[in-house]
């Protein structure tokens, strides 16, 4: 009986034991040990805090190196552009010096002078400023070299200008006129293109003007032109603050209307000027001048009409009047060279007041 009552059949656990603590505890102790020899590391706490401060660590001198690399990725970077800059700057500083001395080696050729009998040419070209090529003192420089050469037969001031500023024109239609009388050998004025207002004022110093058949000649005649802004500003809310000493200090401002009274002060002005401007050609051309009166109205003529009108001598160009007075044509330039730096800068800020309609001479009046 107590041996059929604890034992039970084969491959059969009594219920009991399913829920025996010590059996379950074995079974718990059998999967950590599985647990542990599949993780090697699990069940250490130690060993995973030092595992992950070594990556940190790791992370940390990768990132400094990635940051040591890009720091001096952008030293090279910096290095370059400071050689590429520098190089710019020592090219720039050659060329200004190679332009000078080719500047002062031109000059140097320029003055010497010509043993053969020849014309002395002196180029007009351009808008007369004292901030252009065709100023005073560059034309009376070339004037005064082409005259003083012992083999030149006669000095050609080669005229290609719309005119300018007054002061300029003037200065050299009096150094022209001194040279004239003093002299023994003839000033000859050949205008190209055009020999208007200040041009022609130059001309009228010559012994002779010579011209194209369709060259523009004359435009006897001063200018003042501008604009009037004092609408604009109103229409836009615009405060206009000008403060002078003198009432009339602030008459041509852009930003006031012109009344009447100084529209007529300032014609005064423009008449005085133009009167002086026909003063001159009178003096240099003499009774060649026609009568009509419409020559001194500011009207152009090409050079056929203005040479019956007395304007002109005669039709003719550079290669003809050499072959006139030499035989054959050879002719010098004497007009002092620019340098060519000078050249550019000048060239660029002459475009950009084209560009942008402004006058570049400091005079508001123009022949």
């Amino acid at each position: 009986m107590s041996d059929e009552t604890t034992k039970t059949p084969t491959g059969d656990e009594p219920e009991a034991n399913k829920h025996d603590p010590w059996t379950q505890n074995a079974s718990v102790a059998s999967d950590k040990a599985k647990q542990e020899q599949a993780s090697p590391t699990a069940g250490k706490p130690d060993d995973d805090a030092a595992t992950l401060i070594e990556r940190q660590r790791l992370a940390q001198m990768e990132m400094m190196d990635r940051w040591i690399g890009g720091v001096l990725t952008e030293q090279r970077r910096s290095r370059r552009w400071k050689l590429f800059f520098r190089f710019v700057l020592v090219a720039i500083v050659l060329g200004m010096l190679s332009l000078s001395a080719y500047s002062v080696y031109q000059a140097g050729v320029g003055s010497a002078m010509p043993t053969q009998p020849h014309l002395g040419v002196v180029e007009v070209t351009g808008v007369i400023s004292s901030d252009s090529p065709a100023n005073a003192e560059r034309v009376i420089r070339g004037l005064n070299r082409a005259w003083s050469s012992g083999d030149t037969q006669a000095v050609v001031v080669h005229i290609n200008s719309p005119g300018g500023s007054p002061v300029q024109s003037q200065r050299i239609f009096a150094e022209m006129m001194r040279l004239r009388e003093s002299g023994d050998k003839p000033i000859i004025a050949l205008v190209e293109d055009i020999g208007a207002s200040g041009g022609y004022y130059i001309a009228a110093a010559a012994d002779e003007i010579a011209a194209s058949p369709v060259s523009l000649v004359g435009s006897i005649g001063v200018i003042y032109s501008g604009f009037g802004f004092n609408e604009a500003i109103d229409s836009i809310g615009i405060e206009r603050r000008v403060v002078t000493a003198g009432e009339n200090k602030a008459f041509l401002d852009p930003f006031k209307p012109l009344d009447d009274e100084t529209v007529a002060f300032w014609q005064t002005v423009l008449d005085s000027t133009h009167q002086q401007f026909i003063d001159d050609v009178r003096a240099g051309r003499g009774e060649r001048l026609s009568d009509e009166e419409e020559i001194f109205s500011g009207l152009i003529w090409n050079g056929e009409q203005a040479m019956e009108l007395g304007l002109v001598d005669r039709l003719d160009s550079l290669e003809s009047l050499s072959r006139d007075y030499l035989g054959e044509v050879r002719w010098e330039n004497y007009t002092p060279s620019l340098d060519p730096f000078d050249r550019l800068t000048r060239r660029f800020t002459q475009t950009a007041a084209q560009v942008l309609g402004i006058s570049t001479s400091p005079s508001p009046i123009a022949y």
